[in-house]
């Protein structure tokens, strides 16, 4: 028989069922591609996700995706463009033609000391108008940057202590990195990541341009004798993007808890790559691998060996409409403070 006690309890299973379908129709979850698996590099991200969970009782979800699950890294711009996923991480050097303004940041010797610097000078870049349009062209916004440290070089034999001892030297050098050592008389060479310890090893290129935690993970300081501890002749441009109309739709709470998640979600990123330096100096001492600290006037001279490699980027990117020369002046003087 059917008590009033079983109606009781059915309406309160109807009831939940209700509340419940309420809730879920409430929440946001957003998907973000990334590629790889969680390291440093991505340790912003996760972050905000976090802060964004706490902001909002869980209610608005940011899932990470690794290993290009969602998208090949190449063509997370795209994604976004399309509306595929709501955020994704990709680097400028990937499409230089699909984010000329950015690649601002890529040119060589512009003189970025550390990562607050570059996080500092990627906001003022990002804040430019021209730069978002440039975005806007995709769908997207541009959120956070992913500030890398400079790519300096490690590498095997004579100690390099001027501009002249890189004449002839074979490097593992990418991009415009690659450009700039070109111009000081050295030879690039393509290598990939995995295979630079091998080509050092056995002599292939006397040396290879990493981040310090890449010289780590592809081992290259096992095999090198020295390193560049200040050139910072460059590093890669890699922002946090997210699609613009997903942006626009979400609840005023939910906007203003994504927006204030990323500055934490950058100190958190900072002091990540504070243990991953922990870890490097002592590397280098218990190594005994000589720190090559170039001298004022051999840094200047570097420099002026960009120069003609800054002034191509002007020429090219204003002959696409964008105001390059006011983006040029402006890192330089953020740069200088």
């Amino acid at each position: 028989m059917f008590t009033l006690k079983h109606a009781t309890a059915a309406s309160a299973v109807v009831l939940g069922l209700v509340f419940a379908t309420e809730t879920f129709a409430a929440d946001v979850t957003w998907n973000v591609s990334l590629w790889g698996k969680r390291r440093a590099f991505t340790e912003h991200v996760e972050k905000l996700a976090e802060e964004v969970s706490a902001k909002t009782g869980g209610k608005f979800e940011i899932k990470m995706h690794y290993g290009e699950a969602l998208s090949k890294s190449r063509e997370n711009l795209d994604g976004i463009s399309i509306g595929a996923f709501e955020m994704a991480q990709f680097c400028a050097s990937y499409h230089e033609d699909k984010n000329p303004s950015l690649t601002v940041l890529e040119l060589p010797f512009l003189g970025v000391s550390d990562l607050q610097t570059e996080v500092a000078v990627s906001k003022a870049v990002y804040d430019h108008p021209a730069v978002q349009k440039d975005l806007a062209r995709w769908n997207a916004k541009l959120l956070m940057p992913s500030p890398m440290p400079q790519y300096n070089f490690a590498g095997k034999g004579d100690v390099p202590t001027t501009i002249a001892d890189f004449n002839g030297m074979r490097v593992r050098a990418l991009g415009g990195l690659g450009k700039a050592m070109e111009a000081v008389g050295a030879v690039p060479t393509s290598v990939t990541a995995s295979e630079t310890y091998q080509a050092i090893d056995s002599g292939t290129v006397r040396a290879a341009s990493f981040a310090p935690h890449a010289h780590l993970s592809f081992k290259t300081v096992e095999v090198a004798n020295w390193w560049t501890k200040n050139l910072n002749p460059g590093t890669v441009q890699c922002p946090v993007v997210v699609n613009m109309d997903a942006y626009a739709a979400l609840p005023d709470d939910f906007r203003a808890a994504l927006d204030s998640a990323v500055e934490p979600a950058l100190a958190h990123y900072l002091a990540t790559y504070d243990k991953v330096y922990e870890k490097w100096w002592p590397t280098l001492e218990e190594r005994g691998i000589v720190q090559v600290e170039f001298s004022d006037a051999e840094l200047a001279a570097f420099g002026e060996k960009a120069g003609p490699i800054w002034a191509s980027w002007v020429e090219e990117q204003t002959a696409k409409g964008l105001p390059a020369q006011e983006l040029l002046d402006m890192v330089r003087a953020k740069i200088k403070g």
